[in-house]
């Protein structure tokens, strides 16, 4: 393949990623857009493999490779359960991180790469070969310990160390000194130290970056390694001189900032506070003692055939899903449910709220996964107004998106962060497997309102009882 026909190729392939990204942003065209996206992956591989700056000696290793990169995609594609999907996703990102730091080093030690640069484009080579790795490190580490969090082998509280901010800034000089240290250095072997300094201290800054923030602003997290990702992505493409890796990279950075600025916006946080530290880690006005202390009021428990019962007298019903439902993977059955319901004439609606789950999503895929029809899916914005007149609220497994703290404590972590205000319908019932707090460690007011109950056990088997007794 000459290298007009690769460039026609390299052109069609982002084409289809933007039309991927295109279709990804609405559920109906959510399926058309991964299309899009593997046959523009695919289109790219091929035009690189088959492209002029691959020999054919080099053709069987890129194939072997490709092969093996498939067979684990597929391996992972059934294996890996949907409640995993959250730190599969970060495993990913860490990847992509990889391979940006990996691609930088063999192009710094690769004569080819630098020949016949002179001065000023010699030094803008070394800088992208810098920054690079860089980035690609605090992406790889940063993942990793997202991973770690996500799949609960490291706990969700923030690590705060002290005086952590002082050592990022002192951090971030160090990396600064050592960029000059490298741009100035006369050989590779001259320049081999301060870069594995500066990896090292990339890498230290991605662990200490994500564990300092809370675990209900893992979403976030989420969203930002993928905005990382992409960046990563396309600093590669300015080593290799690639122009498709650098469209491509900036597309994925730039629409994984937006997708971080909307979800911050959606939580009444900015960008910073959530790097500088999660949910719990700033000072507050000082919290009541004593009886103020306590929760006003007593938990109601509810039956599930009470459950079914008061769903069956219902006009409108919404349906909040949270993190339990994905645990439990009780979303077939509460597609089940929906649809008895509404065979009997009852208004049901599902409320999404953009931080649900444990990243960008998450609810709406499983919900699609059950064939939950999307016209019944709605963001909060769009349904915080009706609850008011919403007979029955079920929360299944969320927490922190429907507390009404947000609202009426200004003490409390997440005071200021837009919630689903489930306690404003006639009736709202919570399922939950106990009276453990969220993800963010902050107890419920909701439980104790007056037109609250709770409904305790296991999101899949108590669904089901409620199914059973719907349908007798």
């Amino acid at each position: 393949m000459n290298s007009s026909l690769a460039t026609v190729a390299y052109i069609g392939a982002t084409i289809l990623f933007i039309l991927s990204l295109g279709g990804l942003s609405n559920q109906e065209t959510a399926r058309r857009g991964n299309l899009y996206g593997m046959i523009g992956m695919s289109l790219a591989v091929l035009a690189t493999i088959f492209g002029p700056q691959v020999t054919a000696e080099g053709i069987p290793m890129i194939v072997g490779s490709v092969l093996v990169g498939a067979l684990i995609g597929l391996y992972a594609a059934r294996k890996v359960q949907m409640t995993q999907m959250p730190e599969l996703v970060a495993l990913m990102h860490s990847m992509v991180g990889m391979a940006a730091a990996l691609v930088g080093y063999a192009t710094y030690v690769d004569p080819e790469a630098s020949k016949n640069l002179e001065g000023a484009a010699h030094a803008i080579h070394a800088g992208e070969i810098y920054i690079g790795i860089f980035i690609g490190a605090v992406t790889f580490s940063g993942s990793v310990a997202a991973f770690g969090k996500l799949s609960g082998r490291i706990g969700g509280s923030p690590l705060l160390l002290p005086a952590r901010h002082w050592l990022n800034l002192v951090g971030l000089i160090a990396v600064i000194y050592f960029g000059r240290e490298f741009m100035n250095a006369h050989t590779v072997e001259e320049g081999m130290l301060p870069l594995f300094i500066m990896t090292a201290i990339a890498l230290l800054f991605g662990i200490h970056m994500v564990m300092a923030i809370g675990g209900a602003d893992m979403p976030v997290v989420v969203s930002m390694l993928n905005s990382y990702s992409g960046w990563a992505a396309a600093a590669t493409g300015f080593m290799l001189s690639n122009d498709l890796l650098i469209v491509i990279g900036a597309l994925v950075g730039s629409s994984g900032a937006i997708l971080s600025y909307i979800m911050c916006n959606a939580m009444n946080r900015s960008f910073i506070s959530v790097i500088a530290g999660g949910f719990g880690t700033t000072a507050a006005a000082p919290k009541p003692t004593g009886e103020a202390a306590e929760p006003q009021g007593e938990v109601s428990p509810i039956l599930a055939v009470e459950t079914a019962e008061m769903l069956r007298e219902a006009k409108n019903v919404i349906i909040v899903p949270g993190y339990g439902m994905a645990v439990a993977q009780a979303q077939h059955t509460v597609f089940e449910i929906t649809k008895t319901l509404r065979d009997k004439g009852v208004n049901v609606r599902f409320g999404i709220h953009p931080v649900a789950g444990r990243m960008p999503g998450h609810m709406n895929v499983l919900l699609a996964e059950a064939k939950v029809p999307y016209d019944i899916v709605f963001e909060m914005d769009e349904l915080n107004d009706d609850f008011p007149d919403t007979d029955v609220a079920i929360v299944i497994g969320a927490n922190d998106i429907v507390n009404p703290a947000a609202q009426d404590d200004p003490t409390s972590p997440i005071a200021g962060m837009p919630v689903l205000e489930v306690w404003k319908a006639r009736n709202s019932i919570v399922m939950k497997r106990s009276m453990a707090s969220g993800y963010a460690g902050v107890d419920n007011p909701l439980f104790y309102k007056d037109n609250n109950r709770m409904l305790f056990g296991d999101a899949k088997k108590m669904l089901d009882e409620v199914l059973m007794a719907l349908k007798a």
